[in-house]
C-alpha cells in the first residue's frame, strides 16, 4: 500500500516500508443480516425509504468499501473508479472522479444507490431518484471523528444497524491501537501533503482542510501546510509556500508520485527541493484509493504512515 523513501533519518528508509499487502477489506466475521424497510435521513435533506438491499450501487470507493466490509459484497452491482480493492475488481464502472452514468447506474437496475454529499453532476443524480431508486446521501468525511458517522449511516440505510456498531467498534479499536503505537519519543516531524498530478500540471499543498490533517497528527506529525497557516484545502504550491510550511517529510499519493517520474521528477517540481523534506528526500506515500477514505481500512493508513515516519520501529 506505501512506499518510503530517503536518505536517511528516522522518518526515512530509503525503500519500500514493506511488502505491498493485497488490496483487500476484511468483511466483519458476522455478516449483516439486512432488516428491510428502512426509512433514513439523507444528508441532502431528504427522508428516504429502503425497501430492498439485493442490488446495491455506492457511488464513491469509500462507501464500497463500508458495505464490502460489512459482509454485504455480494448484493453490489457496480463500482466507482476508485474502488480498487480486489473483492470490487471486476464490479462495472458506473462513476469516474464523481462523473456519475444514470444511464449506466439504471440499467442495473439497483435497489439501493448510496452517494456521497459531492456525487455529481447534480443532473445525473435527479434522474436516478426520478426513475424511483431510493438514493441516500451520506455526508462526505474529512477526519478520523467522521469515520463512525459514516459507518452508521450506510449500515443503517441498509438495515443493518447491529452490523454497524460492531464495524464502527473494530474500526475504532484498531485506530486508536495504531495511535498508541507511535514511538514514546517521537520527534513530531513537520509533513507537508502535496497533491500533485504531473500529466494535468496540478501541483497544490494541502491545508487545514485539506482532509490529511487528522491523520497526520494521530501518527503524531505536524501538518506542515495547516500549522504554516493554510486554512483552506489545497493552495497552488509556490516557493514560497514551501519555505513557510518548511516539512521535514513530503506526504503524497501514490499514482500521484508515478505521474511526476517517482522522487526525481517531485524534487524538480519548483520549491520542493529547497525544503528540508526535499533535500533529504523523505517522501511517504499511501495509496490513492485509501488514502483519504476514512473507514475501515483507515487503521491500514495509520499503521503506513507510523511505519514511514518512524522506520517501522515497535
Amino acid at each position: 500500500m506505501a512506499t518510503g523513501c530517503g536518505d536517511g533519518g528516522p522518518a526515512t528508509t530509503g525503500k519500500p516500508a514493506s511488502s505491498a499487502p493485497v488490496d483487500r477489506v476484511e468483511p466483519l466475521a458476522a455478516p449483516a443480516a439486512p432488516r428491510l424497510p428502512v426509512t433514513v435521513p439523507s444528508a441532502d435533506g431528504r427522508t428516504v425509504t429502503v425497501a430492498s438491499a439485493e442490488r446495491i450501487v455506492p457511488l464513491s470507493g469509500s462507501l464500497s468499501e463500508i458495505v464490502f466490509t460489512l459482509g454485504l459484497g455480494d448484493r453490489v452491482v457496480a463500482r466507482d473508479v476508485t474502488a480498487t480493492f480486489e473483492q470490487a475488481a471486476d464490479l462495472p464502472v458506473v462513476t469516474r472522479a464523481h462523473d456519475v452514468s444514470a444511464e449506466s447506474v439504471l440499467s442495473l437496475r439497483p435497489t439501493l444507490v448510496l452517494a456521497e454529499s459531492t456525487t455529481g453532476p447534480a443532473e445525473a443524480v435527479d434522474r436516478i431518484r426520478a426513475a424511483g431508486v431510493p438514493l441516500v446521501v451520506v455526508k462526505p468525511a474529512h477526519s478520523l471523528a467522521d469515520v463512525g458517522a459514516r459507518i452508521e449511516a450506510v449500515a443503517a440505510s441498509l438495515g443493518a444497524p447491529d452490523a454497524g456498531a460492531s464495524l464502527e467498534k473494530r474500526t475504532q479499536e484498531r485506530i486508536e491501537a495504531v495511535r498508541k503505537s507511535v514511538p514514546a519519543h517521537a520527534d513530531h516531524p513537520r509533513v507537508a501533503f502535496l497533491y500533485v498530478r504531473g500529466s494535468a500540471a496540478v501541483y497544490l499543498l494541502g491545508g487545514a482542510e485539506s482532509g490529511a490533517s487528522s491523520l497526520l497528527e494521530a501518527a503524531g506529525a505536524v501538518d506542515a501546510g495547516k500549522e504554516s497557516g493554510l486554512v483552506k484545502d489545497f493552495t497552488p504550491i509556490t516557493g514560497e509556500a514551501l519555505a513557510k510550511a518548511a516539512p521535514d517529510a513530503l506526504l503524497v499519493m501514490s499514482k500521484g508520485l508515478d505521474s511526476v517520474g517517482g522522487i526525481d521528477g517531485l524534487v524538480r517540481i519548483p520549491g520542493v527541493a529547497e525544503t528540508p523534506a526535499g533535500a533529504a528526500r523523505r517522501v511517504v506515500t499511501v495509496d490513492d484509493g485509501v488514502l483519504l477514505n476514512y473507514g475501515p481500512r483507515t487503521d491500514r493508513v495509520l499503521t503506513s504512515l507510523v511505519g514511514q515516519l518512524y522506520g517501522e520501529e515497535k
